[in-house]
Parts: structure tokens; C-alpha cells; sequence
């Protein structure tokens, strides 16, 4: 059966809809908390719910935790959520507050808020609500004015405060981290965004380079974009997938087009607009919040994963933001191997198939966070220093500290795509026909993003074998001599690829991977053999239609020859010696990303299941067209 009938489309629809009662109720309930925490925090504290009028008279549910013994003036910290700031009720407790675990013994203050919209609070929620900066008319509102305005609230309302606040929040209250910190309350002294979305169609969450993260966003929306009437502490189970194997479901529902009418319809509003706009116009650009992070006053501490595929593109937009037009700014940068936002948490001896040489996250935690917060909402600094940069170095499994990042130190350095699948710092010489690869993408049948099976997005998929791409036809794989000394990449990498199709559209995936020796023996007790092992370092996108620009897009000229800039992004990994360098190219990641019809149309979500079709790629690499990767490396 062809994978666009609509008979196995429905069909996959149908054991959706069979199994969404029993997966809805697994969804829609809450894990226990730990009762000892709960305990605690309970003998600790006194909680208040009130609801905080913002300037336009809209209320903000907020949930505020008072320590008991009020003999000193203590931080506040506030925490703006999407996500609700559960329990509700007087007498109902968390088991624990803050970003970290044990935080909440400092006996601080804690407030947590509903944000507009969304369960408690009143008024109209909306995904990265833009920031109306300079704009700003009186009964203006936005996210800035928010926590603004609550900040102003509890100073008047909650007592025996030292008149400093902190915020803090990862992911989506990353968000809401940084639009409180622009145009600043002037007693928000830090900020904690942590892997904060700060552009939801460059790279987080939603998009990568302007290509839709389909299972990220599909499976995100079906549970949280859903209507509501009136205030609620609970949202209903979205629909449920039925199955664990995203890829067949995926390319089961074909066409983009068809997922409207089908699981999502009169469901998920957010997923109608991200149809609408298509390109990066005027709809995404005003939800960019990292343009308007100028003149910052609070101190920032800005934390991110190395190992994030959620929202690995916030912190290092943001980080070159502000070193741009807020320098005046205190602020520190701090990216370790970590997945989303675990460094809160858990403790990270390990990620994947490798070691990272000691608990990094606890490492964070202990010699990091706690004295940053403890530094600047207490003038409790000690030993610590706060600012600069510091970062995990993958390979060696080292922090390395500098003045600001990327390194000044750094040095760009060229490395092409040779002969005989190969990779060299020399540029070829060869022309013509002997300078050329080609390999068929057929869309029924595109390149997975990881050799796991799952409905959601796989975390581990950073560092996974690669092996299983390597193996297919449509898969170019280009290898480095053996390494004869080290190699540290510390900065952002992209790629120059000069190619031609068959079609009028294309996409390519550029993955830069690190091959281990053929004796690579296991880097902790119980790891897997890493012998020839593919591990990926950094992958990147790029869509042929927005090769002149993102805000427009242009067809390819079949069978024409033509360039594309594909960006990989910030990466700090060490290849060392006796390793190889290898660069995959490939036209499809599914389904990371959706697939391309490679036939254009003007709005790529229009397509419909017969404008896919099958397209030859031609990648060069002469001397006058020699595609190449441009790496940032230590001296």
C-alpha cells in the first residue's frame, strides 16, 4: 500500500483515536510529590494565593510562599510558568521551590505566577508574546510589563523582603525570564534564563532554520495549544498518538496539510498559524524577544546544554545579543553537556554513550548557581566570581573559562569536501565531472534523525551512533585522515555547500561527526563499545527556498547550479588524536524536521501528498565550486 493512501491514513487515525482514552488519562495525571518534601516545606513556609491586577486590570493567579521564621530580610524569587504552579489551594504544597533542590532551605521567598491565559490567570495567552519595547503606550502590556507589575505588587504586599528579586526559568519561563529583564523593574537585580526560547521559527522548539520540528511540535501541541473556557488548575489530555513509532505515523499522515482536518482539528490554534506564515516574516520576527535584549539592567546568568534539542539555539542567540547592545550588562554564560534544562536537577556523570569525567550538573549547582543567586540578590559572594564564560569542552571532558563567546582566541579554518568521500584543510583542484557527488532523495523514504523508536523527540539523539546514516545511499559520507593532534572547535560552525536538483526545492542536513578508533573501549563501566563509533557533534539545516533570505521564499532552477549556507551553530568539542572527522550530507531528517516536497510551492504547508516526488542532488566540490565547512578552532 502506498504510504499516501488515505486508507493507511486513516487507519493510523483510527488506532489514535482507539487508544486516546487510556493514554489521556496516563497524561492527565500528575506524579505524586514527594510527600517528605511536601512535609517540609509545609512546617517552612506559609503559602498565600492571590490573584495580582496587571496595568490593564487583567488579574494574574500567583501563588506566593512565605518563610515562617520572619526574623530577616530575604530575596524573592520569582518564577512566571505557561506550565501552572501547582497544587492549588491554601493548604496544598509542593515538595519543592526553585530552580535547584535545595534552594528553597535558604528560607527565601518564593512567588510563582500563572501567565496570562493560561490555567488561573485572566486575560489571552499567546506563544512568545511580542515585546512592544519603544512602542509602549500607557495600558500597554506584554511579558515585560507583567512581571513589571507583579514585581511592584509584592514589594508593596509581602513582607520582611531585602527589596531584591531574582527570576528564573527554563524553557518556555526561560522566555518569560528574558522578557522580564528588558525594560526591568528597578529592584530585579538577576535573571536566571535558563535554555530560554527567544525565536520560535531561527531554532527553538518549533523551527530549525526555518524548517518545521514536526514530532517536537506535534507532540507538544496536541497536549498543551487546546482551547479554554474560563480558569482552570487542569487542561484536558490532548489526543493521543497510539503508537511509539513517530516515524511511521508521521509519513502515514503524509502531506502537512492533512494533519489540519485530521487529530488537530479545532484543537490547536497556535499550529493553524505557524501555517499561515510561512516565512520568516513579520508574524515571527515581532516574537524574537533576543532583539529587544538591550541595556539590560539585572545580572544574567545565561545557561544552556550542549546536548539540547528543544532549545539549543536561545542561549547562544541571546548570549550574541547581549554582547552586542547590552555590554554594560553583568552578565555570565554557561554551557555544559547537558539534555533541556537537566542541569536544574540531575546530576550528569554521564550522557549518552560517553562520560563527562564528574557531575557536571551538581558541579553547576554547587560552584555555579547557588553563589551566583546567593552573590546577587545577598552580597554573599565569597570566592565566587561572576561573569565571563564557561565552558564544557566535549572529548576532553574540561571546563574552560574565557573573557566572553566565542573565544577570542579563536581562528577560522576551511575544511572541504574532497575526493573519495573525503575531507581535507587543503581545497581540491580537481573540475568537471570528477568533481561531483550525487545520490537520490525520494521523500517516501526519507533519512530518519535517529535509529531510535519513538513517538516524541529523542533526547539521546546527540549523541548517537551515526552509523545507521552512514549506510544508506542517500547519505553522503565524507571521512578525515586519521588525526595526528588535536583538534578543538569552539565557536559556531556552518557550512558552504554548492549544489544543484532535479526538483525546485531541497533541503540539506550537514551533520559533523566525530569517529572514535577502531579499539575505542567503553568510557565508564556498563557503556557500549565505542569502536568506530559515529558520534555526532553538531547537525544543521537549511532550505533551499530561503537561500537569498529568510523572508522569502525562492524556487531552485532545476538542474542549475547554485549555493547554500547551512548553519550548524556554536559547538566546544575537542576531536582528538587517532580520531577522524566525518561530514554527512543529506536531504532528509525525519522526522526531526518535515519533509520536503522538492517540488516548490509557494507555501510549503499547502503541499499536498502528489507534490512530493523524488529529486536527484548534486553536491560539488571543484576547485572554482568548493563546498566546504568553516569551523571556529583553538590556536
Amino acid at each position: 500500500m502506498n504510504m499516501f493512501d488515505p486508507r493507511l491514513r486513516m487507519a493510523g487515525l483510527a488506532l489514535l483515536l482507539a487508544t486516546a482514552s487510556t493514554v489521556a488519562k496516563a497524561q492527565n495525571a500528575r506524579p505524586a510529590p514527594d510527600q517528605a518534601g511536601v512535609a517540609r516545606l509545609t512546617a517552612q513556609y506559609v503559602k498565600r494565593e492571590v490573584s495580582i491586577p496587571m496595568r490593564d486590570g487583567t488579574k494574574l493567579f500567583t501563588a506566593i510562599y512565605v518563610p515562617r521564621d520572619s526574623s530577616k530580610a530575604v530575596p524573592i524569587l520569582l518564577m512566571r510558568t505557561p506550565y501552572s504552579v501547582a497544587p492549588y489551594g491554601a493548604t496544598a504544597y509542593p515538595a519543592q521551590l526553585g530552580p535547584f533542590p535545595d534552594i528553597d532551605k535558604e528560607g527565601w521567598i518564593f512567588v510563582n505566577q500563572d501567565v496570562r491565559g493560561r490555567y488561573m490567570s485572566e486575560g489571552y495567552h499567546q506563544f512568545m508574546t511580542p515585546n512592544r519595547g519603544p512602542n509602549r503606550k500607557t495600558g500597554d502590556v506584554d511579558e515585560s510589563t507583567d512581571t513589571y507589575d507583579t514585581i511592584e505588587w509584592i514589594l508593596k504586599n509581602v513582607h520582611h523582603h531585602n527589596g531584591r528579586v531574582g527570576t528564573w526559568g527554563n524553557s518556555a519561563p526561560g522566555f518569560f525570564v528574558t522578557a522580564g529583564m528588558i525594560d526591568a523593574h528597578p529592584a530585579h537585580k538577576f535573571a536566571y534564563p535558563s535554555a530560554p526560547m527567544v525565536d520560535w521559527w531561527m531554532g527553538d522548539d518549533r523551527h530549525m532554520n526555518g524548517l518545521f520540528k514536526l514530532s517536537q511540535t506535534y507532540n507538544f501541541m496536541r497536549n498543551f495549544d487546546q482551547p479554554r473556557n474560563g480558569l482552570i488548575t487542569q487542561y484536558p489530555a490532548g489526543p493521543a498518538s497510539g503508537t511509539t513509532d513517530g516515524y511511521a505515523w508521521h509519513l502515514a499522515m503524509g502531506a502537512f496539510s492533512n494533519y489540519g482536518p485530521g487529530p488537530l482539528q479545532n484543537r490547536v490554534a497556535f499550529w493553524d498559524s505557524i501555517t499561515v506564515h510561512a516565512d520568516y516574516d513579520a508574524f515571527w520576527q515581532a516574537r524574537a524577544i533576543w532583539k529587544h535584549a538591550k541595556n539590560i539592567t539585572p545580572a544574567v546568568l545565561l545557561v544552556g546544554g550542549w546536548y539540547d534539542v528543544e532549545d539549543p539555539y536561545g542561549m547562544l542567540r541571546l548570549n550574541q545579543s547581549m554582547q552586542a547592545d547590552s555590554r554594560s550588562t553583568k552578565q555570565m554564560f554557561v554551557v555544559g553537556p547537558w539534555s533541556h534544562g537537566g542541569w536544574n536537577r540531575a546530576d550528569f556523570p554521564t550522557f549518552g554513550a560517553f562520560t563527562n569525567g564528574s557531575p557536571t550538573g551538581k558541579f553547576f549547582r554547587d560552584s555555579i548557581g547557588m553563589p551566583a543567586f546567593r552573590c546577587l540578590l545577598k552580597d554573599d559572594c565569597g570566592n565566587f566570581q561572576f561573569g565571563g564564560a564557561l565552558m564544557f569542552e566535549a572529548g576532553t571532558n574540561q571546563w574552560k573559562r574565557f573573557e566572553a563567546w566565542p573565544p577570542k582566541q579563536a581562528r577560522q579554518r576551511t575544511l572541504y569536501l574532497r575526493e573519495q568521500g573525503r575531507v581535507a584543510f587543503e581545497a581540491p583542484k580537481s573540475a568537471g565531472a570528477a568533481g561531483i557527488d550525487r545520490y537520490v532523495s525520494d521523500p517516501t523514504k526519507p533519512v530518519p534523525y535517529t535509529m531510535g523508536t519513538t513517538f516524541g523527540f529523542n533526547a539521546q539523539y546527540p549523541t548517537e551512533d551515526q552509523r545507521f546514516a552512514s549506510r544508506r545511499p542517500d547519505v553522503l559520507v565524507y571521512r578525515s585522515d586519521v588525526l595526528t593532534e588535536d583538534l578543538t572547535v569552539a565557536g559556531p560552525l556552518s557550512a558552504l555547500l554548492h549544489i544543484a536538483s532535479t526538483g525546485t526545492d531541497a533541503d540539506f542536513v550537514v551533520k559533523v561527526i566525530d569517529q572514535y578508533p577502531n579499539d575505542a573501549a567503553p568510557e565508564f563501566e556498563g557503556g557500549p563499545r565505542l569502536d568506530a563509533y559515529e558520534r555526532l557533534v553538531r547537525p544543521g539545516v537549511a532550505r533551499a527556498r530561503w537561500r537569498k533570505g529568510y523572508t522569502r521564499s525562492v524556487p531552485l532552477v532545476a538542474n542549475t547550479a547554485d549555493t547554500i549556507r547551512v548553519p550548524l551553530d556554536d559547538v566546544m568539542h575537542t576531536f582528538k588524536k587517532g580520531h577522524r572527522i566525518v561530514v554527512h550530507v543529506q536531504s532528509s531528517w525525519y522526522p526531526a524536521v518535515d519533509r520536503n516536497p522538492q517540488r516548490f510551492v509557494p507555501n510549503i504547508y499547502k503541499a499536498k501528498d502528489s507534490d512530493f516526488q523524488s529529486a536527484t542532488m548534486t553536491i560539488y566540490r571543484t576547485a572554482a565550486r568548493a563546498s566546504h565547512l568553516s569551523l571556529t578552532v583553538m590556536p
